[in-house]
């Protein structure tokens, strides 16, 4: 414990959680967390919730397990040069991505029209929801019972969501604060206004490391794209001009790994740097002064943030909106919609234990439930459960 940086989170200064609990003898509170993240029902389904490509396309694509081990790593890494806590970094790298729906971003779009007239729908809200809520396998509680310091970088590890005014502010200053932070917030107090520790900003910007640099990797694998066409992409053609200077003639699955290893290393280390530095310049000392900075102490350097734009943009061009990613999204969004549909038109559709007879139809409840179920689909159960509807296959009709 004696360390970690004065800006770390401290286990032993955690503020607890919402249920009290005994302390466990051998492991700190975000070694539970972490721990209860790993065995929670939701966790396990990300095996077979996909990124960008749909289940049945190939198993060696990134699932939102893999991503969400890759982010974990890669937060680890930079925890450890930083002397944060791990543990608390982990905990919200494999948290991160539980509120996903099946079919990647088409299906969390289609189900935030959706619920458009009952509140929208929100990933990042949808994954507090599961570790406050819908997670039932503890006698004492609802959720995970997790610590404040892990719910609060859940909800707010992008950045605050309040501003000092306390309206929605960065990705919610247009269409508001999702329900289910509205609904917690109630109750829980997680400073919306102010920035999360240090830890989660590690989560969130290994995020964006694993995303885009793993991308590189699934998108050639899947022929959406030649290592070629990267070369003007800064960063990416830095380091395949270096790996073909070392190796050359390298056969091309060797010539991609090591191309992405450096993508991702210079990553990390343009960001260890550029954070130690944000602290150093920001006088910060101790973790709430983290949270109470002008601005995120974690960050990429100028020059790396332009870096990663600029894959952003080649990423978004040659493989998000590719012909075949945009086909079968579309098609995706539509089994999201039927399923909706369905259940709304007919509940009893639903498992016996997901049904609620009090609700009427329309009922913002109920529509809530049937968004919780569906959320919580893998690709695969969404397929099979469409089928069992509607007697045939969207994705290949």
């Amino acid at each position: 414990m004696t360390d970690l940086a004065p800006y770390a989170s401290n286990p032993l200064a955690s503020r607890g959680r919402f249920v009290a609990e005994h302390d466990a003898a051998r492991r700190s509170p975000f070694q539970r967390d972490r721990d209860r993240i790993i065995h929670s029902a939701a966790f396990r389904r990300l095996k077979h919730k996909t990124q960008v490509f749909v289940y049945h396309e190939g198993d060696h694509y990134r699932t939102r397990l893999t991503h969400s081990l890759e982010v974990a790593q890669v937060a680890r890494s930079m925890a450890r040069a930083l002397h944060l806590d791990e543990d608390l970094t982990e905990a919200l790298s494999l948290a991160h991505d539980l509120g996903h729906t099946p079919f990647g971003h088409a299906g969390e779009r289609e189900l935030d029209q959706c619920m458009a007239d009952h509140g929208g729908f929100d990933h990042n809200a949808q994954a507090l929801r599961i570790v406050t809520r819908l997670e039932r396998r503890y006698a004492g509680f609802d959720g995970l019972n997790l610590t404040w310091e892990t719910l609060e970088g859940l909800v707010k590890h992008n950045g605050p969501v309040l501003d000092a005014g306390g309206n929605p502010a960065g990705r919610y200053a247009k269409l508001g604060l999702p329900h289910a932070i509205v609904e917690f917030a109630r109750n829980h107090d997680l400073h919306l206004d102010s920035y999360a520790s240090a830890e989660a900003q590690i989560a969130a910007i290994s995020d964006d490391i694993a995303y885009n640099s793993h991308d590189i990797d699934d998108g050639l694998r899947a022929g959406l794209f030649e290592v070629n066409a990267l070369l003007d992409v800064p960063i990416v053609g830095k380091a395949i001009r270096e790996v073909d200077e070392m190796w050359p003639g390298l056969d091309r699955h060797r010539r991609i790994h090591e191309t992405v290893r450096r993508v991702i290393s210079w990553m990390i280390f343009d960001v260890i740097a550029q954070t130690r530095a944000n602290a150093e310049a920001n006088h910060v000392d101790n973790a709430d002064a983290v949270r109470k900075a002008a601005s995120a102490i974690v960050g990429f350097s100028p020059r790396m943030k332009q870096d990663n734009a600029d894959l952003q943009a080649f990423l978004a061009k040659h493989m998000y909106q590719h012909a075949k990613v945009i086909a079968i999204m579309h098609r995706a969004r539509r089994v999201v919609r039927d399923l909706f549909e369905a259940y709304s038109s007919d509940p009893a559709q639903l498992p016996t234990d997901w049904q609620d007879h009090g609700y009427s139809r329309g009922d913002s409840r109920q529509a809530r439930q049937i968004c919780d179920f569906i959320a919580g689909m893998t690709d695969r159960y969404a397929l099979d459960e469409h089928k069992r509807l509607f007697d045939l296959d969207p994705l290949f009709r």
